[in-house]
Protein backbone atom coordinates (compact mmCIF):
# COMPACT_ATOMS: atom_id res chain seq x y z
CA UNK A 1 0.00 0.00 0.00
CA UNK A 2 0.83 3.40 -0.96
CA UNK A 3 0.52 6.30 1.85
CA UNK A 4 -0.07 9.34 -0.52
CA UNK A 5 -0.46 13.00 1.34
CA UNK A 6 -4.18 12.34 1.99
CA UNK A 7 -4.21 9.10 3.80
CA UNK A 8 -5.68 9.68 7.44
CA UNK A 9 -3.83 6.87 8.98
CA UNK A 10 -1.86 8.97 10.85
CA UNK A 11 -4.17 11.21 12.47
CA UNK A 12 -6.50 7.67 12.99
CA UNK A 13 -3.49 5.65 14.84
CA UNK A 14 -0.79 8.11 15.46
CA UNK A 15 0.20 9.96 18.66
CA UNK A 16 -0.68 13.61 18.67
CA UNK A 17 3.24 13.89 19.65
CA UNK A 18 4.03 13.98 16.10
CA UNK A 19 5.80 17.14 14.99
CA UNK A 20 7.65 17.42 12.01
CA UNK A 21 4.91 15.68 9.69
CA UNK A 22 2.96 19.06 10.55
CA UNK A 23 5.02 20.94 9.32
CA UNK A 24 5.84 18.68 5.77
CA UNK A 25 2.24 16.94 5.63
CA UNK A 26 3.81 14.84 2.77
CA UNK A 27 4.78 11.32 2.41
CA UNK A 28 8.32 10.81 1.57
CA UNK A 29 9.19 7.95 -0.10
CA UNK A 30 13.30 8.23 -1.09
CA UNK A 31 15.64 10.09 -0.57
CA UNK A 32 19.43 10.80 -1.50
CA UNK A 33 22.13 13.21 -0.38
CA UNK A 34 20.36 16.39 -0.06
CA UNK A 35 17.49 15.38 -1.95
CA UNK A 36 14.17 13.68 -0.05
CA UNK A 37 11.49 12.30 -2.48
CA UNK A 38 7.60 12.47 -1.69
CA UNK A 39 5.04 9.68 -2.74
CA UNK A 40 4.04 11.58 -5.70
CA UNK A 41 7.73 12.13 -7.48
CA UNK A 42 8.14 15.48 -5.93
CA UNK A 43 11.74 16.45 -5.15
CA UNK A 44 12.49 18.60 -2.38
CA UNK A 45 15.66 20.14 -0.85
CA UNK A 46 16.62 19.19 2.56
CA UNK A 47 17.83 22.06 5.06
CA UNK A 48 16.71 19.88 8.02
CA UNK A 49 18.73 16.48 7.51
CA UNK A 50 17.32 14.90 10.39
CA UNK A 51 17.87 17.86 12.82
CA UNK A 52 21.34 16.91 12.21
CA UNK A 53 21.62 13.18 12.05
CA UNK A 54 22.42 12.85 8.51
CA UNK A 55 25.24 15.25 7.90
CA UNK A 56 27.00 13.40 5.50
CA UNK A 57 22.96 13.19 3.60
CA UNK A 58 20.84 10.67 3.52
CA UNK A 59 21.92 6.98 1.80
CA UNK A 60 25.86 7.43 1.57
CA UNK A 61 26.27 5.20 -1.36
CA UNK A 62 29.81 3.52 0.77
CA UNK A 63 27.70 3.35 3.71
CA UNK A 64 25.31 1.77 2.31
CA UNK A 65 27.44 -0.85 0.64
CA UNK A 66 29.05 -1.65 3.37
CA UNK A 67 25.62 -2.10 5.59
CA UNK A 68 23.93 -4.19 3.09
CA UNK A 69 27.42 -6.27 2.93
CA UNK A 70 27.24 -6.61 6.52
CA UNK A 71 23.55 -7.71 6.62
CA UNK A 72 24.05 -10.55 3.76
CA UNK A 73 26.71 -12.07 5.44
CA UNK A 74 24.44 -12.47 8.63
CA UNK A 75 27.09 -9.89 10.56
CA UNK A 76 25.60 -9.59 14.42
CA UNK A 77 22.34 -6.84 13.83
CA UNK A 78 21.89 -6.68 17.97
CA UNK A 79 24.48 -7.80 20.42
CA UNK A 80 23.86 -5.62 23.72
CA UNK A 81 27.39 -4.65 24.92
CA UNK A 82 29.31 -8.15 23.93
CA UNK A 83 32.27 -8.12 21.76
CA UNK A 84 31.85 -7.65 18.08
CA UNK A 85 33.99 -7.49 14.49
CA UNK A 86 31.39 -4.54 13.99
CA UNK A 87 32.29 -2.66 16.97
CA UNK A 88 35.91 -3.22 17.30
CA UNK A 89 36.43 -2.08 13.81
CA UNK A 90 34.30 1.31 15.03
CA UNK A 91 36.76 1.37 17.50
CA UNK A 92 39.61 1.47 16.32
CA UNK A 93 38.63 3.94 13.41
CA UNK A 94 37.42 6.33 16.23
CA UNK A 95 40.96 6.10 18.08
CA UNK A 96 43.25 5.84 14.87
CA UNK A 97 41.37 8.91 13.15
CA UNK A 98 39.10 11.02 15.39
CA UNK A 99 41.33 10.80 18.99
CA UNK A 100 44.83 9.90 18.22
CA UNK A 101 45.10 13.23 15.87
CA UNK A 102 43.41 15.46 18.26
CA UNK A 103 45.95 14.15 21.13
CA UNK A 104 42.40 13.26 23.13
CA UNK A 105 42.23 10.54 25.65
CA UNK A 106 38.82 9.11 26.36
CA UNK A 107 36.88 6.22 27.21
CA UNK A 108 34.15 5.38 24.81
CA UNK A 109 30.62 4.73 26.01
CA UNK A 110 27.65 3.24 24.62
CA UNK A 111 24.83 4.22 25.80
CA UNK A 112 21.17 3.98 24.43
CA UNK A 113 20.70 5.03 21.38
CA UNK A 114 19.47 8.67 21.52
CA UNK A 115 21.55 11.40 22.30
CA UNK A 116 18.85 12.11 25.37
CA UNK A 117 20.72 8.81 27.02
CA UNK A 118 24.07 10.14 26.46
CA UNK A 119 23.19 13.38 28.44
CA UNK A 120 21.58 11.15 31.34
CA UNK A 121 24.70 8.91 31.65
CA UNK A 122 27.13 12.14 31.78
CA UNK A 123 24.38 13.36 34.48
CA UNK A 124 24.99 10.61 36.52
CA UNK A 125 28.45 10.21 36.06
CA UNK A 126 29.21 13.91 36.68
CA UNK A 127 27.26 13.26 40.06
CA UNK A 128 28.79 10.01 41.08
CA UNK A 129 32.23 11.00 41.33
CA UNK A 130 31.87 13.98 42.54
CA UNK A 131 29.52 13.40 44.69
CA UNK A 132 27.41 16.34 44.47
CA UNK A 133 24.00 16.99 43.14
CA UNK A 134 23.77 20.08 41.05
CA UNK A 135 24.50 20.11 37.56
CA UNK A 136 24.96 24.08 36.12
CA UNK A 137 22.65 24.32 32.85
CA UNK A 138 22.01 27.35 30.85
CA UNK A 139 19.38 29.30 29.69
CA UNK A 140 17.88 28.33 26.02
CA UNK A 141 19.77 25.18 26.40
CA UNK A 142 18.42 21.44 25.25
CA UNK A 143 19.93 18.11 26.11
CA UNK A 144 16.86 15.79 25.64
CA UNK A 145 13.46 14.59 27.12
CA UNK A 146 14.27 12.18 29.43
CA UNK A 147 13.70 13.33 32.98
CA UNK A 148 17.20 13.89 33.91
CA UNK A 149 18.15 15.53 30.75
CA UNK A 150 14.75 17.40 30.57
CA UNK A 151 15.37 18.97 33.92
CA UNK A 152 18.52 20.86 32.30
CA UNK A 153 16.35 21.91 28.94
CA UNK A 154 15.12 25.17 29.41
CA UNK A 155 12.33 25.18 26.71
CA UNK A 156 8.62 25.51 29.07
CA UNK A 157 6.87 23.37 26.42
CA UNK A 158 9.32 20.81 26.48
CA UNK A 159 9.56 20.69 30.58
CA UNK A 160 5.56 21.11 30.82
CA UNK A 161 5.37 17.54 28.89
CA UNK A 162 7.25 16.46 31.77
CA UNK A 163 4.23 16.29 34.24
CA UNK A 164 6.34 16.50 37.60
CA UNK A 165 8.83 18.70 38.95
CA UNK A 166 12.29 18.42 37.17
CA UNK A 167 15.03 18.97 39.78
CA UNK A 168 19.22 18.92 40.83
CA UNK A 169 19.68 21.56 37.94
CA UNK A 170 20.71 25.42 38.55
CA UNK A 171 20.09 27.71 34.85
CA UNK A 172 22.75 30.29 34.49
CA UNK A 173 22.91 32.86 31.64
CA UNK A 174 24.42 31.48 27.93
CA UNK A 175 26.88 33.90 26.81
CA UNK A 176 24.79 37.21 25.09
CA UNK A 177 21.51 35.74 26.84
CA UNK A 178 20.81 38.60 29.23
CA UNK A 179 21.87 42.36 27.22
CA UNK A 180 24.51 43.76 28.97
CA UNK A 181 25.06 41.40 31.54
CA UNK A 182 28.60 39.24 31.33
CA UNK A 183 27.36 35.89 32.21
CA UNK A 184 30.78 34.66 33.08
CA UNK A 185 31.27 37.55 35.62
CA UNK A 186 27.66 36.70 36.60
CA UNK A 187 28.10 32.47 36.84
CA UNK A 188 31.56 33.32 39.01
CA UNK A 189 30.20 36.27 41.55
CA UNK A 190 27.24 33.15 41.96
CA UNK A 191 29.82 30.45 42.83
CA UNK A 192 32.02 32.48 44.99
CA UNK A 193 29.35 33.98 47.12
CA UNK A 194 28.38 31.48 49.90
CA UNK A 195 25.28 32.91 50.41
CA UNK A 196 24.31 32.88 46.92
CA UNK A 197 21.82 29.72 47.37
CA UNK A 198 23.47 27.85 44.62
CA UNK A 199 25.15 24.37 45.97
CA UNK A 200 28.68 23.39 44.80
CA UNK A 201 28.24 21.91 41.13
CA UNK A 202 29.24 18.13 40.08
CA UNK A 203 29.10 19.81 36.54
CA UNK A 204 28.12 22.78 33.89
CA UNK A 205 26.76 21.18 30.92
CA UNK A 206 26.51 23.16 27.56
CA UNK A 207 26.19 23.26 24.17
CA UNK A 208 28.62 24.89 22.31
CA UNK A 209 26.27 26.06 19.57
CA UNK A 210 22.97 25.71 20.90
CA UNK A 211 20.84 24.15 18.32
CA UNK A 212 17.16 24.01 19.81
CA UNK A 213 17.96 27.44 21.60
CA UNK A 214 18.40 29.71 18.71
CA UNK A 215 21.53 28.69 17.13
CA UNK A 216 23.54 31.09 19.67
CA UNK A 217 26.92 30.34 19.58
CA UNK A 218 29.53 30.52 22.62
CA UNK A 219 33.02 32.19 22.17
CA UNK A 220 36.67 30.25 23.12
CA UNK A 221 36.93 33.05 25.40
CA UNK A 222 33.66 32.26 27.58
CA UNK A 223 34.23 28.64 26.98
CA UNK A 224 37.86 28.65 28.25
CA UNK A 225 36.33 31.16 31.56
CA UNK A 226 33.90 28.30 32.20
CA UNK A 227 36.64 25.85 32.27
CA UNK A 228 38.49 27.61 34.40
CA UNK A 229 35.50 27.87 36.60
CA UNK A 230 34.51 24.15 36.47
CA UNK A 231 38.18 23.27 37.81
CA UNK A 232 37.89 26.26 40.16
CA UNK A 233 35.31 24.66 42.05
CA UNK A 234 35.93 21.11 41.47
CA UNK A 235 33.24 20.66 38.88
CA UNK A 236 33.38 19.30 35.69
CA UNK A 237 32.32 20.27 31.94
CA UNK A 238 29.91 18.35 30.42
CA UNK A 239 29.94 19.23 26.46
CA UNK A 240 26.80 18.68 24.57
CA UNK A 241 28.06 18.26 21.10
CA UNK A 242 25.47 16.01 19.73
CA UNK A 243 24.02 18.81 17.49
CA UNK A 244 27.04 20.83 16.98
CA UNK A 245 29.60 18.26 16.70
CA UNK A 246 30.28 15.53 13.97
CA UNK A 247 31.62 18.65 11.31
CA UNK A 248 28.59 20.09 12.02
CA UNK A 249 30.72 23.48 12.80
CA UNK A 250 33.70 22.54 10.41
CA UNK A 251 36.01 20.23 12.82
CA UNK A 252 34.91 16.95 13.57
CA UNK A 253 33.90 18.57 17.49
CA UNK A 254 32.33 22.22 17.44
CA UNK A 255 35.32 23.32 20.27
CA UNK A 256 37.99 22.49 18.50
CA UNK A 257 41.31 25.06 18.76
CA UNK A 258 39.35 26.83 21.61
CA UNK A 259 41.79 24.88 24.11
CA UNK A 260 38.75 23.73 25.60
CA UNK A 261 39.35 19.92 27.01
CA UNK A 262 35.71 18.78 28.45
CA UNK A 263 35.89 16.29 30.92
CA UNK A 264 32.67 14.23 29.56
CA UNK A 265 31.49 14.97 25.47
CA UNK A 266 27.95 13.41 24.60
CA UNK A 267 27.12 12.46 21.02
CA UNK A 268 25.04 11.26 18.83
CA UNK A 269 22.80 12.39 15.58
CA UNK A 270 25.15 11.71 12.70
CA UNK A 271 27.17 9.90 14.82
CA UNK A 272 26.49 6.48 12.72
CA UNK A 273 26.69 8.25 10.05
CA UNK A 274 23.77 7.07 8.21
CA UNK A 275 21.05 7.67 10.54
CA UNK A 276 20.73 4.60 12.10
CA UNK A 277 20.19 5.14 15.87
CA UNK A 278 23.70 5.28 17.73
CA UNK A 279 24.98 7.68 20.93
CA UNK A 280 28.01 7.70 23.21
CA UNK A 281 29.66 9.54 25.58
CA UNK A 282 33.34 10.40 25.62
CA UNK A 283 34.73 10.10 29.32
CA UNK A 284 38.08 11.11 30.70
CA UNK A 285 39.56 7.63 31.75
CA UNK A 286 39.73 8.28 35.22
CA UNK A 287 36.23 9.18 35.64
CA UNK A 288 35.62 6.02 34.29
CA UNK A 289 34.26 4.32 37.66
CA UNK A 290 31.08 2.94 36.66
CA UNK A 291 30.11 -0.70 37.93
CA UNK A 292 29.02 -3.40 34.88
CA UNK A 293 25.72 -2.68 34.02
CA UNK A 294 24.90 0.36 36.46
CA UNK A 295 24.15 2.41 33.03
CA UNK A 296 23.16 -0.09 30.24
CA UNK A 297 20.43 -0.21 27.63
CA UNK A 298 19.20 -3.02 25.64
CA UNK A 299 20.25 -1.20 21.95
CA UNK A 300 23.28 -0.09 23.27
CA UNK A 301 24.68 -2.53 20.95
CA UNK A 302 23.75 -1.60 17.17
CA UNK A 303 26.34 -3.11 14.98
CA UNK A 304 24.38 -1.85 11.72
CA UNK A 305 25.38 1.41 13.26
CA UNK A 306 29.01 0.41 14.48
CA UNK A 307 29.52 -0.45 10.24
CA UNK A 308 27.96 2.85 8.77
CA UNK A 309 29.84 4.93 11.14
CA UNK A 310 33.06 3.39 10.76
CA UNK A 311 32.57 3.84 7.04
CA UNK A 312 31.67 7.67 7.73
CA UNK A 313 35.04 8.17 9.85
CA UNK A 314 37.17 6.38 6.82
CA UNK A 315 35.77 8.40 4.07
CA UNK A 316 35.16 11.78 5.74
CA UNK A 317 38.03 11.98 8.23
CA UNK A 318 40.94 10.02 7.28
CA UNK A 319 42.13 13.52 5.78
CA UNK A 320 40.96 17.40 6.30
CA UNK A 321 39.59 17.77 3.03
CA UNK A 322 36.27 17.12 4.31
CA UNK A 323 36.53 19.97 7.27
CA UNK A 324 37.85 22.39 4.22
CA UNK A 325 35.02 21.74 2.14
CA UNK A 326 32.54 22.11 4.88
CA UNK A 327 34.51 25.51 5.76
CA UNK A 328 34.05 26.72 2.07
CA UNK A 329 30.18 26.10 2.20
CA UNK A 330 29.73 27.89 5.50
CA UNK A 331 31.59 31.15 4.17
CA UNK A 332 29.34 30.96 1.78
CA UNK A 333 26.47 30.02 3.37
CA UNK A 334 27.71 32.61 5.62
CA UNK A 335 28.17 35.55 2.67
CA UNK A 336 24.16 34.89 1.25
CA UNK A 337 22.71 34.62 4.51
CA UNK A 338 23.52 38.07 5.22
CA UNK A 339 22.37 39.32 2.08
CA UNK A 340 19.15 37.35 3.12
CA UNK A 341 18.81 38.80 6.75
CA UNK A 342 19.49 41.96 5.01
CA UNK A 343 15.83 41.99 3.33
CA UNK A 344 14.33 42.06 7.14
CA UNK A 345 14.92 45.45 9.10
CA UNK A 346 16.22 44.19 12.53
CA UNK A 347 17.29 40.81 11.11
CA UNK A 348 20.74 38.82 12.01
CA UNK A 349 22.63 35.92 11.57
CA UNK A 350 23.24 33.30 14.18
CA UNK A 351 25.11 30.18 14.98
CA UNK A 352 28.51 29.24 13.00
CA UNK A 353 29.30 26.72 10.11
CA UNK A 354 27.10 25.01 8.28
CA UNK A 355 24.70 25.48 11.90
CA UNK A 356 23.68 28.97 10.63
CA UNK A 357 19.89 30.79 10.39
CA UNK A 358 18.51 34.25 10.68
CA UNK A 359 16.86 35.28 13.58
CA UNK A 360 13.83 37.76 12.21
CA UNK A 361 12.34 38.72 15.40
CA UNK A 362 9.35 36.94 14.94
CA UNK A 363 8.11 33.60 15.54
CA UNK A 364 4.88 34.28 13.17
CA UNK A 365 7.38 35.29 10.30
CA UNK A 366 9.94 32.46 10.74
CA UNK A 367 6.82 29.98 10.45
CA UNK A 368 5.52 31.76 7.52
CA UNK A 369 8.68 32.01 6.15
CA UNK A 370 9.33 28.01 6.66
CA UNK A 371 6.07 27.14 5.41
CA UNK A 372 6.53 29.20 1.92
CA UNK A 373 9.80 27.48 1.76
CA UNK A 374 8.16 23.83 1.92
CA UNK A 375 5.41 24.97 -0.84
CA UNK A 376 8.76 25.55 -3.16
CA UNK A 377 10.63 22.52 -2.19
CA UNK A 378 12.90 23.32 0.39
CA UNK A 379 12.11 21.96 3.93
CA UNK A 380 14.08 23.96 6.74
CA UNK A 381 12.85 24.71 10.39
CA UNK A 382 12.52 27.41 13.06
CA UNK A 383 14.13 27.77 16.58
CA UNK A 384 14.98 29.35 19.05
CA UNK A 385 12.94 30.62 22.61
CA UNK A 386 10.21 31.78 20.07
CA UNK A 387 11.21 30.21 17.31
CA UNK A 388 11.96 33.11 15.66
CA UNK A 389 15.32 32.01 13.85
CA UNK A 390 14.94 30.15 10.34
CA UNK A 391 17.67 27.57 11.11
CA UNK A 392 19.83 25.96 7.58
CA UNK A 393 20.87 22.48 8.54
CA UNK A 394 21.36 21.33 5.26
CA UNK A 395 23.90 18.20 4.89
CA UNK A 396 27.29 18.54 4.91
CA UNK A 397 27.82 16.78 1.62
CA UNK A 398 25.04 18.89 -0.33
CA UNK A 399 26.41 19.99 -3.71
CA UNK A 400 27.27 23.65 -4.17
CA UNK A 401 24.54 24.08 -6.92
CA UNK A 402 21.23 22.41 -4.77
CA UNK A 403 22.44 24.62 -1.60
CA UNK A 404 22.40 27.98 -3.97
CA UNK A 405 19.60 26.70 -5.18
CA UNK A 406 18.07 26.07 -1.60
CA UNK A 407 19.18 29.71 -0.49
CA UNK A 408 17.32 31.48 -3.13
CA UNK A 409 14.04 29.57 -2.22
CA UNK A 410 15.02 30.77 1.44
CA UNK A 411 15.76 34.49 -0.06
CA UNK A 412 12.53 34.27 -2.45
CA UNK A 413 10.30 33.05 0.61
CA UNK A 414 12.01 36.08 2.98
CA UNK A 415 11.09 38.43 0.80
CA UNK A 416 7.67 37.89 0.10
CA UNK A 417 6.85 37.10 4.03
CA UNK A 418 8.83 40.50 4.79
CA UNK A 419 6.62 41.81 2.82
CA UNK A 420 3.09 40.73 3.58
CA UNK A 421 4.15 41.27 7.35
CA UNK A 422 5.20 44.57 7.25
CA UNK A 423 1.59 45.42 5.12
CA UNK A 424 -0.18 43.02 7.73
CA UNK A 425 1.67 45.29 10.41
CA UNK A 426 0.65 48.30 8.47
Amino acid sequence: MTLGTHTDIYTRRESQARSYCRAFPVSFSKAQNATLTDSDGRNYTDFLAGCSSLNYGHNDPDMKEALIAHITRDGVTHGLDMHTDAKAEFLDAFERLILKPRDMDYKFMFTGPTGTNAVEAAMKLARKTTGRDTIIAFTNGFHGMTMGALAATGNAGKRAGAGTTLSGVVRMPYEGAMEGVDSLAMIRAMLDNPSSGIDAPAAFLIEPVQGEGGLNAASSAFLKGLQTLAREHGALIIMDDIQAGIGRTGPFFSFEGMGIKPDLIPLAKSLSGMGLPMAGLLIRPDLDVWKPAEHNGTFRGNNHAFVTARVALEKFWSDDRFQRQTEAKAAFLTERLKEIAALVPGAGLKGRGMMQGIDVGSGDMAADICATCFEHGLIIETSGAHDEVVKVLAPLTIPQEQLASGLDILEAAVKAQSASHKIAAE
